[in-house]
């Protein structure tokens, strides 16, 4: 053998031991150190507290979309609950006045019948015979659907629901003094003004005065 082969080349090892097995320390850089309990460091999300040995659970700052997106749902169903409402409460409104206006309309185109009636029974032609029951049943339908007659004599004159036709005196006080055609309403609704002739009524000074002059000439 040579003396080349004779020398031992030097055998080195790496110590990666992360403990100092002489200090029993850990060795700076192999490990991380842990904060240490009572050190006023906070514990990190996920790691255990020394202190009470539960786990840390990282709070969440923002609200779940799921939250916001059951808000705004509710809001809008409550919003198109409140537009079918108003939406069934138009309709039926609008229904209602279409089959008033139907009937006013069908009331008024015989009211002309009514008069022909009305004129049959000044001249006594409905007081026996067929043509009265068909005058008395007609009367009563149209009672029982609401239509009512009105313009008598001695009413204060309205210009809304009387034409007049004539007028004697100063207007100060004006009434119905003669019915020319009676007016009709279907409920509060007028379907025909009625035709009279307007006076002036006495007025209540004037006719005091009048009661009055008797009994002073007696006494």
């Amino acid at each position: 053998m040579t003396s080349g082969n004779s020398e031992q080349e030097p055998v080195t090892f790496v110590d990666k031991r992360k403990i100092d097995p002489e200090t029993g320390e850990v060795r700076e850089g192999d490990a991380v150190p842990e904060p240490l309990a009572g050190t006023g460091t906070a514990p990190q999300p996920g790691s255990v507290d020394e202190g009470t040995g539960e786990i840390v659970v990282e709070a969440e700052d923002t609200e779940d979309p799921r939250d916001t997106q059951v808000a705004e749902l509710t809001a809008d169903l409550q919003r198109v609950s409140a537009e079918y409402a108003n939406y069934r409460r138009r309709t039926d409104r609008e229904k209602q006045t279409g089959a008033e206006n139907a009937k006013a309309s069908v009331v008024s185109q015989l009211l002309p019948v009514l008069d022909d009636l009305e004129r049959a029974r000044q001249h006594g032609d409905l007081e026996t015979g067929p043509l009265k029951s068909v005058a008395d049943k007609l009367a009563g339908v149209f009672s029982n659907i609401g239509l009512s007659t009105f313009g008598a004599e001695g009413d204060a004159f309205d210009p809304a629901i009387h034409e007049a036709v004539s007028h004697e005196g100063d207007g100060s006080n004006p009434v119905v003094g003669t019915l020319m055609r009676p007016g009709y309403k279907l409920g509060e609704r007028v379907l025909r003004t009625a035709m009279v002739g307007v006076v002036d009524s006495a007025s209540e000074g004037t006719a005091t005065e009048e009661s009055d002059a008797p009994a002073s000439d007696e006494q």
